[in-house]
């Protein structure tokens, strides 16, 4: 590639060569090629040095007559490679306007027998066309110590974990004053872990930082914007909790976070590269390691400091105090409160007051508590239930279906006595079981009796149910079908001495055939037949 020789450079490639060196001991001590020096050399002979009269020789007007004759004036400051760039202009805007690279345009060109620099060509791009690559950067001041810390998710490669290969995540977290480091790693990046990663680096550091800087990452920035972006409802009851605040990089913006951004190759490189850990745990150990002992001890490029040194005496002692309780991530979810009144948050059932059946509230679920919010109002809370659980409040359930849903019995009990003292006895009965609960559903037909025929009549069927020892919803509805509950009950028979039939009925209930029909005065049965008028036997 082509480098323009300094004045200083030709003046020593010159020197070098006059006290007896040859071209290649010259360019050496110059730091020119070898055939660049003899170029100068043979221009400066031409120009009448001579190597025997001394270094009085090398005026200006002698070093200015052999860059005249090694590098002669360029039309318009350009060489040739410029001039075949402007013969192909239209072309090369062309691809400019359709978003080529000047990697790409260079190739293309080459493909036509056209083969210049690179850095020209980027030149001339620049210069004469609307590209626009990256522009120039500046050095941004590194503010107050303690303040700000940025962090990044890179990718590291594969560890092993229960017998799987798995691809590994390093969160870094790097303070910008002192250029101490964190690596926090993962096989995920969701919510959860980036809290753990920022709760083990508070330990690391001894503190919180005032003000985190990461990229737009989706578990903090639910909606990314440049000027007021917005942040999830997790992160930023985290970030309440913990009393820093979140300044995020512009979107594609990794200059936002140049601290950081410099980092993850090295720890890529210099940590990572070539190890093998025995799991996740044994990774994190020397990760912590690794922070503490080399990259927070080396001597930083810029700084010209060791960053651990740094930090310990200007930053450790303004940051915010460590937490002294690990922090619980809640789960935080948009749930539609179902028909049976509930709604499921972490595989948990929650009851819901009637009036929200239908709609969609916002839950928060911490390690102690379910909150359950309806645009912005608390509406229900609940203890935390364990996947599986149910936590029902029988207030939040219609009066009607209360007590079968909560297998309430004595409430159930309770309402029938209300109807009448043998309601309330036969329901007793009805639940007599091993499993009373699979009988609620006589007693409620039971009710059900109650609000058809009325309490009175119900009431009267139970007692005489009772007194008869017969326990049977079936046997009640049968009785108030046909009113017979008022009828009195037969008395015993006095005369067998033994107890009253316990199905006993009265026999007009029975049903019996019909009559037949008479027969006549003259006939006369006899076995089986009947004698006419003269006496003989006529069969019928």
């Amino acid at each position: 590639m082509y480098r323009e020789v300094s004045v200083i450079e030709i003046r020593e490639v010159l020197r070098a060569w006059m006290s007896g060196a040859g071209t290649r001991t010259a360019a050496a001590r110059a730091g020119v090629d070898r055939k660049t020096a003899r170029r100068y050399v043979d221009a400066a002979v031409a120009a009448g040095l001579d190597r025997d009269c001394g270094v009085e020789q090398l005026t200006d007007e002698l070093i200015s007559a052999v860059v005249t004759a090694v590098r002669p004036d360029r039309p318009q400051g350009h060489g040739q490679a410029w001039e075949a760039l402007c013969t192909n202009h239209d072309r090369i805007n062309t691809w400019v306007e359709d978003g080529l690279t000047v990697v790409k345009i260079g190739d293309l060109l080459a493909r036509q027998g056209m083969i210049v620099p690179q850095r020209t060509l980027h030149r001339y791009c620049a210069e004469r066309t609307q590209y626009r690559g990256r522009g120039g950067t500046v050095p941004v001041t590194d503010g107050e110590p303690g303040v700000e810390c940025q962090i990044d998710f890179a990718r590291m490669g594969m560890l092993t974990d229960n017998g799987r290969r798995r691809v590994v995540h390093a969160l870094i977290f790097t303070a910008v004053f002192s250029r101490h480091m964190f690596v926090w790693l993962t096989f995920a990046q969701t919510l959860e872990a980036l809290i753990d990663g920022c709760e083990a680096a508070w330990r690391f550091f001894g503190g919180v930082f005032r003000v985190l800087v990461p990229d737009n990452m989706s578990a903090i920035v639910a909606h990314a914007d440049s000027v007021n972006p917005r942040f999830t409802v997790g992160w930023l009851e985290y970030a309440q909790a913990r009393g820093f605040g979140t300044d995020p990089a512009r979107v594609a913006h990794p200059q936002d976070k140049p601290r950081v951004e410099r980092m993850v190759q090295y720890v890529r490189n210099n940590f990572f590269a070539g190890e093998e850990f025995a799991d996740l745990a044994d990774a994190q150990a020397h990760a912590e390691a690794w922070c503490a002992e080399k990259a927070g001890q080396r001597i930083h490029g810029t700084t010209c400091a060791r960053p651990a040194v740094v930090f310990a005496e200007a930053e450790a002692a303004l940051l915010i105090e460590a937490p002294a309780q690990p922090y619980a991530v809640p789960i935080y979810a948009e749930v539609k409160v179902h028909r049976d009144y509930h709604v499921q948050v972490g595989k948990a059932l929650y009851s819901i007051p009637e009036p929200y059946r239908g709609q969609t509230l916002s839950a928060r679920a911490d390690g102690e508590l379910v909150k359950m919010y309806h645009r912005g109002k608390l509406v229900k809370t609940h203890p935390r239930q364990p996947p599986g659980g149910r936590s029902t409040d029988p207030a939040d359930l219609p009066t009607e279906k209360t007590v079968y849903a909560m297998r309430d019995l004595a409430r159930l009990i309770a309402t029938a006595t209300g109807h009448g003292t043998n309601v309330g006895i036969y329901a007793e009965r009805l639940l007599d079981h091993d499993l009373p609960w699979t009988k609620m559903r006589q007693v409620y037909r039971l009710l059900g009796l109650v609000k058809r025929y009325g309490a009175a009549p119900t009431d009267t069927a139970c007692g005489r149910a009772l007194d008869l020892d017969v326990v049977s919803v079936a046997k009640i509805a049968a009785m108030l079908a046909k009113a017979t509950e008022n009828t009195p009950t037969p008395p015993p028979r006095a005369a067998s001495g033994l107890a009253p039939a316990r199905f006993a009925r009265d026999p007009g209930e029975y049903r019996t055939s019909s009559p037949k029909p008479a027969k006549p005065d003259w006939m006369t049965v006899i076995d089986g037949g009947a004698l006419n008028e003269g006496g003989q036997e006529e069969l019928w």
